[in-house]
């Protein structure tokens, strides 16, 4: 989770001005800030939350907490269609192949016993909006390699096993970066992060990646940044860093998180 969150605030100021290079401060002051990537998966995070501790319906403390939490925050650049089913409770899945599917549910990851619940977890927390084949098969894709990379897989196996069950990452970094563009879908984004956390060194250079490959920036460093938590652990530095980023609704949260799912 914090992975994400990190990966957020640094990928903030280059969602709308790609950097393609690897060398900039991780963090800016002035211009890094959490974005509706944060927001969300604070409000998956206490959906786990309600439903470990209330033994409820995890779709319906989603909806319900992805709703609360979109009106905390309103003004967060949602996307048109998930911004019309945030404001709306009696709205339905829009049939939704977007990426905002995979940003949201690395906590589900975190949170599972296994990977068949990383699966369940995945969906319960996805159909509710974007029930479309592809976002759900992009978001399980996420959750099923940070509870790979939480297990202790290495990086061939967690590879292997995205391959054979979602994406098969043929491509280097190197080799789209120039020719990459903006693109806001599950099939579009998700396996560009997946790449970014596999070519990576260690927690910090999984961002830079996914930073330096362009589009959708914000997105990709919060999926590939979850990966790289659960893989590399965060580099206390970072985290007090970006801490001093975010109000004490979030931190409360992020918190509780990790106190009702510590392993």
């Amino acid at each position: 989770m914090w992975g994400t969150i990190i990966g957020d605030i640094v990928g903030s100021r280059f969602e709308f001005d790609n950097h393609k290079s690897k060398n900039f401060d991780l963090l800016d002051k002035d211009y890094s800030f959490f974005t509706d990537d944060t927001v969300m998966t604070t409000a998956v995070a206490e959906a786990l939350i309600m439903a470990k501790k209330k033994k409820g319906d995890l779709g319906a403390y989603a909806a319900k907490c992805l709703r609360r939490w979109g009106n905390k925050y309103p003004f967060m650049d949602y996307g048109i269609s998930f911004e019309k089913w945030l404001f709306n409770r009696n709205a339905a899945a829009y049939n939704s192949w977007g990426n905002g599917a995979a940003m949201r549910v690395s906590p589900c990851g975190l949170a599972a016993g296994s990977l068949e619940e990383a699966m369940i977890l995945s969906r319960r927390v996805t159909e509710i909006t974007h029930n479309h084949p592809e976002g759900l098969k992009g978001a399980e894709a996420v959750a099923v390699a940070v509870y790979l990379a939480k297990v202790g897989k290495n990086k061939e196996q967690i590879r292997n096993y995205v391959a054979q069950n979602y994406y098969e990452i043929n491509f280097r970094l190197d080799d789209i970066r120039e020719s990459y563009g903006f693109d806001e879908s599950c099939q579009g984004s998700v396996p560009q992060a997946l790449a970014a956390f596999f070519e990576a060194k260690d927690f910090e250079d999984s961002i830079r990646n996914a930073i330096s490959v362009g589009g959708d920036s914000d997105t990709i460093a919060a999926i590939a940044g979850g990966v790289a938590e659960a893989y590399y652990g965060v580099p206390e530095t970072i985290r007090n860093e970006v801490v001093g980023y975010l109000d004490q609704d979030l931190l409360e949260v992020i918190k509780k998180f990790y106190e009702c799912f510590a392993t």
